[in-house]
């Protein structure tokens, strides 16, 4: 008897854990456990930002390599592969305590998330691609993939406070482990087999100088939020079950954004998207700033679940816009290269910051007012075509 297949349905949530165990857990995690690991290891803010800017460096690393690596192995082989080594990555977190073997695990998470979500993009393209009339719409399963990301936010809610630190990273491991399972079950009519490079057509960098701007300011200016908010959160005072409430909520506006931002994505050719989402980035970044207080925090976290994805998106919807189909991979690589950049130097600069001077607040009003400039460099580039 032939082996059934999973549904679409199903292949498209087997997808999205990709997403979840790559970024979700594998990066944004750590923004629970760093109140717990700061205490006991004695870390400066310096060096709590320094964790999340080496792991956004293995990204870096890893996204530069998946061209190489996409014209020698499948898609899913290296999707797999990469989500396997941030699982084992992450469950080592909690057998160590120097630093230094921090940052190195920090580091091969990072490499190996890129590997899961770059490879898990490509197949979620390909899946879309794939689909006749009648059934599932191609925008369903691509806004599946990504919202992805929110559900390994709401697990890591979910699974890190009952915990200490180190038991936190071995239960988030295990779950890496098993959300790979999963996808490595429920993807198994996907493939994505390795092709010669294609001729590509140059991008004129130039032209979209503001985009590229604009999308620094978000790299330099998100991961700050995303590192810290737990942080200063239980710093002001506020009960370990709201801080969960909080990025509980966080991760259901993730899970939601790819929809509620469709429509704009495809109405607006030039920067005015980069420039909305990265104002109401700025605002969601502030409110906790200027109040603690529940209200407030829940509509931070409801706003800057609800957007920061769609900024990335944003990105792919302008070059899909502007340029030619030969000039998208150079054009979403450019913008690919920058935001990386800025995830590499937001949470040192933000944890500089604070230290210095004006604590956490200090910080992510440093992040505010990055975020706003994103905001005002995207309302300066216009449409290409």
């Amino acid at each position: 008897m032939a082996r059934s297949e999973p549904s679409t349905a199903l292949t498209t949530l087997a997808l999205a854990l990709a997403a979840a165990v790559s970024l979700g857990m594998a990066r944004f995690s750590y923004g629970l456990l760093l109140p717990a690991m700061k205490a006991d290891l004695g870390w400066s803010y310096l060096v709590a930002g320094a964790m999340n800017t080496v792991n956004a460096a293995g990204y870096l690393a890893g996204a530069l390599a998946m061209p190489a690596l996409l014209r020698r192995f499948d898609a899913r082989a290296v999707m797999l592969a990469g989500a396997l080594i941030a699982a084992a990555a992450l469950a080592a977190h909690g057998a160590v305590r120097s630093d230094g073997a921090l940052l190195a695990l920090r580091l091969i998470a990072g490499l190996g998330s890129a590997g899961s979500f770059v490879g898990g993009g490509l197949l979620a393209a390909r899946l879309a691609g794939r689909l006749g009339p009648g059934g599932l719409k191609p925008g369903f399963v691509l806004a599946g993939y990504y919202g992805g990301t929110g559900l390994g936010i709401v697990g890591s809610a979910l699974v890190v406070p009952p915990l200490d630190w180190p038991q936190a990273w071995w239960a988030l491991g295990a779950a890496c482990a098993a959300a790979t399972a999963f996808t490595a079950w429920g993807t198994r009519s996907l493939h994505a087999p390795p092709t010669p490079g294609a001729a590509r057509v140059p991008v004129r960098h130039w032209q979209m100088a503001w985009m590229l701007a604009g999308y620094t300011m978000f790299g330099l200016g998100y991961i700050g939020y995303m590192t810290f908010i737990v942080s200063l959160l239980r710093e002001q005072g506020l009960a370990p079950a709201w801080v969960t409430a909080f990025f509980v909520l966080l991760g259901l506006g993730c899970v939601a954004s790819s929809w509620l931002w469709a429509g704009v994505l495809q109405r607006w050719r030039g920067g005015q998207t980069l420039a909305l989402l990265n104002g109401l980035l700025a605002v969601a970044t502030l409110l906790p700033v200027l109040s603690t207080a529940p209200v407030p925090v829940f509509v931070s976290g409801l706003m800057f679940g609800g957007v920061f994805l769609s900024v990335v998106a944003s990105t792919t919807a302008f070059v899909r816009h502007n340029l030619p189909p030969a000039a998208w991979p150079a054009g979403i690589a450019a913008f690919t290269i920058v935001f990386a950049a800025g995830q590499v130097v937001g949470p040192v600069l933000v944890g500089l910051v604070a230290d210095a001077r004006g604590g956490l607040l200090g910080g992510l009003a440093l992040s505010a007012a990055i975020l706003g400039l994103g905001a005002v460099f995207g309302s300066r580039q216009r449409a290409l075509v």
